[in-house]
């Protein structure tokens, strides 16, 4: 009972924040629709061009497979969930989203965060954008081993926890398709290589699909 109040008391507060980005209109036949991604290094292209990231290649496939859609990239490199929450009602007021990808929570848990604020701040980040009528794709991740078992249990069920509350589909591993391929990863071990970048897109567009077709809250996708 306890933890369905704080659960409740949470969420009651996530839209009273969101108050201020009123619910966009239903878009004319003519205008774009909109994906916006809020992401960190690894949804920003790091170490490589701008249009050579997973991110731009999805807008690229979308342009040729999906007209209408376009995708903008508001992933920054070293963003923490605390920053995507500080910047996701502004974001939402100028991009007018139909779909969010919400890809964030890697620099969180390599420096340690505590793992309840990391579900404050994705949980006002995915209220929020579905206060304005957006359809949410949250993209997990995974820390290694050396972080410990306890924390590293805890920081992957937080992304269920999250999907199950809100009801959005949930991505469970962002890297899961080069995860175990070290060749597929640049110097640091921690950013994928641009040859890489492909696999990403894939992995997201298939989980996209479902939100793509305006569906809002398709069954999520476990492993």
């Amino acid at each position: 009972m306890q933890c369905a109040i704080g659960w409740g008391l949470l969420l009651a507060a996530t839209l009273a924040v969101a108050q201020a980005a009123e619910p966009a209109a239903a878009p004319a036949a003519e205008t774009p629709r909109t994906l916006l991604v809020m992401g960190d290094s690894l949804s920003a292209g790091y170490g490589m061009a701008a249009d050579e990231g997973w991110v731009a290649l999805l807008g690229e496939d979308l342009a040729r497979n999906r007209p209408g859609w376009r995708v903008i990239n508001a992933s920054i490199s070293g963003e923490t969930s605390a920053g995507g929450s500080s910047r996701i009602v502004p974001e939402l007021m100028r991009h007018r989203p139909d779909v969010v990808v919400i890809a964030l929570g890697a620099n969180d848990g390599l420096r340690g965060l505590p793992i309840r604020e990391m579900r404050r701040n994705l949980a006002r980040m995915i209220g929020a954008s579905q206060h304005v009528g957006a359809g949410v794709l949250l993209v997990g991740m995974r820390m290694p081993p050396n972080l410990g078992g306890d924390y590293t249990g805890r920081f992957e069920a937080l992304y269920r926890e999250l999907a199950d509350f809100f009801e959005v589909p949930l991505l469970p591993f962002l890297l899961e398709p080069i995860a175990l391929d070290r060749q597929a990863f640049q110097d640091d071990n921690l950013h994928p290589t641009v040859q890489a970048q492909a696999r990403l897109r894939d992995h997201v567009r298939a989980a996209l699909e479902p939100l793509l077709d305006g569906d809002r809250a398709p069954p999520r996708r476990d492993e």
